[in-house]
């Protein structure tokens, strides 16, 4: 197992903005994969298939992967994304309507890890 943190962040758009939402969402991509502990950022948006029927309640989607809590909290902090938040979701003239930010681990609940630098008992 792994430390890394899988972050999916979803977005919903106002009316009509949706195509400026992901444009701005993506000019964020270059400098985030650039960080140290940065795996993966890719923003996604959801298109009609018939294998996949689920929601659309957010079309666009943040497909994150850091080496590890620290990494993704540092990116968090980041000047660009407190930005990115404050005037985009909390502001009241910012493009999304609504916002879901979740983070995961591939870790199964009271997993053994192993504990490096410790000699044989």
């Amino acid at each position: 197992m792994s430390k890394k943190i899988y972050c999916i962040a979803r977005f919903r758009a106002k009316e009509g903005r949706e195509a400026e939402l992901f444009e701005v969402l993506k000019a964020l991509e270059p400098d985030t994969l650039r960080e140290d502990g940065c795996l993966q950022y890719i923003v996604t948006r959801r298109i009609e298939n018939p294998c996949a029927g689920g929601s659309d309640d957010y079309p666009i989607v943040f497909n994150e992967i850091w080496a590890d809590r620290e990494s993704f909290e540092a990116h968090c902090n980041r000047k660009a994304i407190q930005t990115f938040f404050q005037t985009q979701c909390l502001d009241e003239n910012g493009l999304a309507e609504a916002w879901d930010v979740n983070v995961y681990t591939d870790e199964p609940v009271d997993y053994d890890a192993p504990r490096f630098g410790v000699g044989c008992e």
